[in-house]
């Protein structure tokens, strides 16, 4: 297999860069928190919209570095370009898959996906959406000069070349369960080829912009303030015609800003809300707060081979001292859930919830036992080493997080320093080994792309750009490879996936501390979006208007 994960691979460690977005990622729906006297709703929906809007303005931690969607690896310029933007399939709300700018796909052989491209869409040029443009959209993955952040997701391909008036084939080196599934994201996303052969490097900047064939297009981009989508007369789907006539996004990097502007009305909306806020906001009776489905897990990453976290007993010690119940309830104001595993039920897609249970419950549970974890260290060999926890204050919850490992580790008997570093060194050590040195653990959020666990467990496999402990099992690599050369449709595939999954969590590279909801925040003037992390890949957008 050797795959490295989707976007995770190259740019995990940029999820440090989202700021605080990372620990309050939310939504509302349905669901017990398992925090004791905590709880909150998973919601599917929001009340539909009664009738449209002219405009509307919408909240960003940050303003992307770029709309070229072979670099939108972060949720600034993924959330814009869900909506300006589509993919050869989309992800829906509900993290299923089905039909976009390909009407149809057969997978006739093992290696081979046969996309039938849709007629009758049109880019906001007004030019017609061709199999060349398709071909041009995904080989850019494929060419080392655009640097792809999503390159991983065509690790296996062989070709991809246009074998009809309206169809493209691609063709791979060997089977791969997660390449068509990765059309319904960024890898899938298409472009005009000549808008890609006009502007070259610059395609995707403020100047250049982009042009796509989704609900809306680019109307404006401010540097530094704000940009401007404008709703598309001329989109394909009438069912999902954007209900507003423009929507305004706001660069408001600091959080404690986008809340005052969010209760005051000022702006109305945005995702990722600070768990920190939930009460002012909730209290405010200027908007609702939403928690919908997600697939991150906030973890801590083991980020090196050698010293005493070598050993998996302290490894499992640690995580066993580590009152993740508490960090719920304090860090994210109870919404959240103790981590099973290292990936959400919601990664589990096409599994049955009974099926699920029955995985999940013969995973190891490192309930909080710290009398058994100090026995349990000592037993590994235990006795005051020193180990660094890396910690950066761009997570909100980093310093809850970081506290509550640190007091874990002096509880089993080791020494535990705390190393504090500026937000761009943090993103650093995701990227280059070197910043790395001298680190035993970072914390990171970590959310699937991917209703499919081995868009993660890929990640850690022997040699992999986000394997960053340098962790290698081979009974590992080999479930591993095996879940990804398996269809979907195989009904021995979650098996084999939990096999992998079993050993990883006995293993525990990482050290998984609890779930988050996706959140939203809808002020009184709209409504009509579905919360759900699929907000990152789907026009979300089109479905607001006015409450």
């Amino acid at each position: 297999m050797t795959r490295p994960v989707s976007k995770r691979t190259r740019s995990a460690a940029l999820l440090a860069a989202v700021a605080t977005v990372l620990t309050a990622c939310s939504g509302v729906a349905s669901g017990p928190s398992g925090v004791a006297g905590a709880a909150y709703r998973i919601t599917t929906d929001t009340p539909k919209p009664t009738r449209g809007i002219d405009s509307f303005s919408w909240a960003l931690y940050a303003e992307p570095l770029s709309l070229d969607y072979a670099l939108a690896f972060d949720y600034p310029p993924n959330q814009v370009l869900a909506n300006v933007c589509e993919s050869l399939l989309r992800w829906n709300p509900d993290l299923t898959v089905s039909p976009g700018l390909a009407e149809k796909f057969a997978n006739p052989t093992p290696t081979t996906w046969v996309y039938t491209i849709r007629q009758g869409v049109t880019f906001h040029d007004g030019s017609p959406l061709t199999a060349a443009d398709v071909v041009a959209s995904l080989r850019r993955h494929l060419d080392p000069r655009v640097g792809s952040y999503w390159a991983s997701a065509f690790i296996n391909v062989a070709s991809i070349v246009q074998t009809g008036q309206h169809q493209v084939t691609v063709t791979l080196k060997r089977p791969d369960s997660l390449f068509n599934q990765f059309m319904a994201v960024t890898p899938g996303t298409i472009e005009s080829a000549k808008t890609l052969a006009r502007d070259g490097k610059a395609y995707g900047s403020a100047s250049a912009g982009v042009n796509c064939t989704g609900p809306f297009s680019l109307a404006s981009w401010k540097q530094g303030d704000s940009l401007t989508l404008k709703r598309y007369a001329g989109y394909w789907d009438a069912s999902r015609l954007a209900k507003a006539g423009s929507v305004k996004f706001v660069f408001l990097a600091d959080p404690i800003t986008r809340v005052n502007a969010w209760t005051a009305g000022e702006v109305d909306g945005g995702w990722l809300v600070p768990a920190n806020a939930y009460a002012k906001l909730t209290s405010s009776g200027a908007g609702t707060l939403y928690h919908g489905v997600n697939t991150t897990v906030v973890s801590e990453v083991v980020t090196r081979s050698s010293g005493v976290l070598a050993d998996k007993r302290v490894r499992q010690a640690l995580l066993m001292a580590t009152d993740r119940a508490g960090l719920v309830k304090t860090g994210e104001q109870g919404v959240g859930d103790v981590a099973t595993s290292m990936v959400s039920r919601s990664s589990w897609g096409g599994v049955s919830a009974g099926q699920l249970g029955q995985i999940i419950a013969k995973l190891p549970s490192y309930r909080r036992d710290v009398t058994a974890a100090k026995a349990l260290a000592k037993a590994a060999g235990v006795n005051g080493q020193r180990i660094v926890i890396a910690t950066s204050p761009i997570i909100q919850s980093a310093d809850a997080v970081t506290a509550a490992v640190a007091q874990a580790a002096k509880d089993i008997g080791l020494q535990p320093t705390i190393q504090t570093v500026s937000p761009a060194s943090y993103t650093a050590m995701f990227t280059d080994p070197a910043a790395r040195k001298g680190v035993d653990l970072m914390l990171t959020a970590w959310y699937t792309s991917l209703a499919d666990p081995m868009d993660f467990y890929g990640a850690l496999h022997t040699g992999q750009f986000s394997n960053y402990g340098g962790w290698s099992n081979k009974a590992f690599d080999a479930a591993a490879d095996l879940a990804v050369a398996t269809p979907l449709t195989d009904p021995r595939r979650p098996a084999i996936v939990a096999k992998a999954q079993q050993i990883a969590m006995d293993e525990l590279p990482w050290l998984p501390m609890y779930t988050l909801p996706t959140s939203v925040w809808l002020g009184k003037r709209i409504t009509g979006v579905k919360p759900s992390i699929n907000f990152l890949y789907y026009p979300w957008a089109a479905s607001i208007g006015a409450n």
